[in-house]
C-alpha cells in the first residue's frame, strides 16, 4: 500500500488496562462506547423470526426496515421523508464513504479538529489530505475546495451539541463550495443540555437536503452494536449514487439483522428506556468526577464525559488506572486534546457505581485529587 493509516488507538492502552486490572476491587472500562445492556426482547424475538435468511437480503432495506428508519427520523429528529438505505454499522458507512464518492489523492477532506479516529482513517483510505476545522474561518488556504466535510454533534469525544446556526453556517459553505457534507449523527438522541438538531432538519437544510448526508447507529440507541446496524439518509442524488455502489461491492444489511432494526425503531419505549439509563448513569458520574477534583468540559450531548486535571491524558490515564478503571486519553482524539480524557456511560450500573465510590474516597488536595 502507498499509505499508512494512523495505529489502532486502543492498542497503546494495553500497559494501563493491565494495570487496572490488578485493583483488588476489580476492573472496570470506560474507554470505550461498547454497550453493555441487553439486546430488547422484541428485537431477539424479531431476529429470530426472520433467521431462515436463504435469499439474498434487500440492498436498499426491506419496506419494513425503510419505513421504520422515516418513521424515527419524523418521530425523533422532525425530519421529512428521506432517500435512505441500511449500512452494515455506522463506522463501516464512514470508513468507505470517501472512497465511494470519488475522493481521490490530492483531495481535501474536512474533519473536527477533535474526533472520531475514523474519520481521518476515512480520509486516508482514499489518500487524501485531512484538514481539521470546526468552522469554515478555520480552514487554510486550499488549492480548491474540500471534496467532503465531516461534523458529528453530539460530538465524539467531547459531547459538545453544535447550535442549529452553526450547522447552517457550515452547510451554507460547503453548498457553496461544492463541498458534500457529512453528519454523524450517532448520538442524535442523547442531547443532555439543551435540543440537538440533524443537519437535515428544515431549520438547517431548508426545503431540501442538497450536499449533505446524515449517518446514524443502532449501535448506542438500542445496544446493536454486534449487529452491525445504521443507515444513511438525505440529499437524494447523493444516497443514490453511494446505494448503487454499495449494490456492486456487496454491502448489504444482512436480512435478519434488517427485520431486528426495524423491531428496534418500533420499539419505543425499550429506546427510551436506554436513554434514561445513561441519562442516570451521566447523573451519577458527572458529580463525582468534580468532587474529585475533575473539570467536566461540553459533555452536553452524547455517551462521554471530556474531563481534565489540568496534566497530560496519559497521567490522568494513570490515575485512574490505579483505581481499577480504564479511560481514553484525549490525545486519541486530537491535539487539543492531550490534557483531557475520555469517560464512557457505557459501563453497567453496578461498575458505574463502583467508580463513583472509588472517586468518592479520593483525597482532594488544591482541588486536584492525589
Amino acid at each position: 500500500m502507498s499509505f499508512q493509516l494512523p495505529d489502532f488507538p486502543w492498542d497503546s492502552l494495553a500497559g494501563a488496562k493491565a494495570r487496572a486490572k490488578s485493583h483488588p476491587d476489580g476492573f472496570v472500562d470506560l474507554s470505550v462506547g461498547s454497550p453493555a445492556d441487553p439486546v430488547a426482547p422484541s428485537v431477539r424475538a424479531a431476529l429470530t423470526a426472520a433467521s431462515d435468511a436463504h435469499g439474498y437480503p434487500v440492498t436498499a432495506g426491506t419496506s419494513q426496515l425503510r419505513e421504520a428508519i422515516t418513521s424515527a427520523l419524523a418521530r425523533d429528529f422532525e425530519l421529512r421523508a428521506q432517500e435512505l438505505f441500511p449500512v452494515i454499522g455506522a463506522k463501516e458507512a464512514i470508513a468507505w464513504l470517501p472512497t465511494l464518492l470519488g475522493v481521490r489523492e490530492g483531495d481535501v477532506v474536512v474533519i473536527p479538529r477533535l474526533a472520531y479516529p475514523t474519520y481521518e482513517v476515512a480520509a486516508k483510505l482514499a489518500r487524501a489530505e485531512v484538514v481539521r476545522a470546526d468552522h469554515p474561518d478555520e480552514l487554510p488556504q486550499l488549492a480548491k475546495p474540500p471534496a467532503l466535510w465531516f461534523l458529528n454533534s453530539p460530538a465524539n469525544p467531547h459531547g459538545a451539541i453544535a447550535r442549529p446556526s452553526l450547522l447552517s453556517e457550515i452547510l451554507a459553505w460547503t453548498r457553496a463550495n461544492g463541498t458534500v457534507l457529512v453528519s454523524d449523527e450517532c448520538y442524535l438522541r442523547f442531547a443532555w443540555e439543551g435540543p440537538a438538531v440533524s443537519a437535515l432538519h428544515p431549520s438547517v437544510a431548508g426545503d431540501e437536503p442538497t450536499g449533505v448526508i446524515a449517518v446514524h447507529s443502532l449501535s448506542k440507541i438500542a445496544n446493536l452494536a454486534g449487529y452491525r446496524a445504521g443507515y444513511i439518509a438525505g440529499d437524494p442524488a447523493v444516497v443514490r449514487e453511494l446505494l448503487g455502489l454499495r449494490r456492486h461491492a456487496g454491502m448489504i444489511l444482512p436480512g435478519p439483522v434488517q427485520a431486528a432494526v426495524a423491531a428496534a425503531l418500533h420499539d419505543v419505549g425499550e429506546l427510551d428506556a436506554q436513554r434514561e439509563r445513561y441519562r442516570a448513569r451521566r447523573a451519577a458520574l458527572r458529580p463525582a468526577l468534580a468532587k474529585a477534583g475533575f473539570r467536566v468540559d461540553h459533555s452536553e450531548g452524547g455517551l462521554y464525559l471530556w474531563a481534565t486535571r489540568g496534566e497530560p491524558a496519559t497521567a490522568t490515564v494513570d490515575w485512574f488506572a490505579e483505581r481499577g478503571a480504564l479511560v481514553a486519553p484525549g490525545s486519541f482524539y486530537g491535539l487539543s486534546g492531550d490534557q483531557h480524557v475520555r469517560v464512557a456511560l457505557t459501563a453497567t450500573d453496578a461498575d458505574i457505581a463502583e467508580v463513583v465510590r472509588r472517586l468518592g474516597s479520593v483525597p482532594v488536595a488544591g482541588g486536584l485529587a492525589r
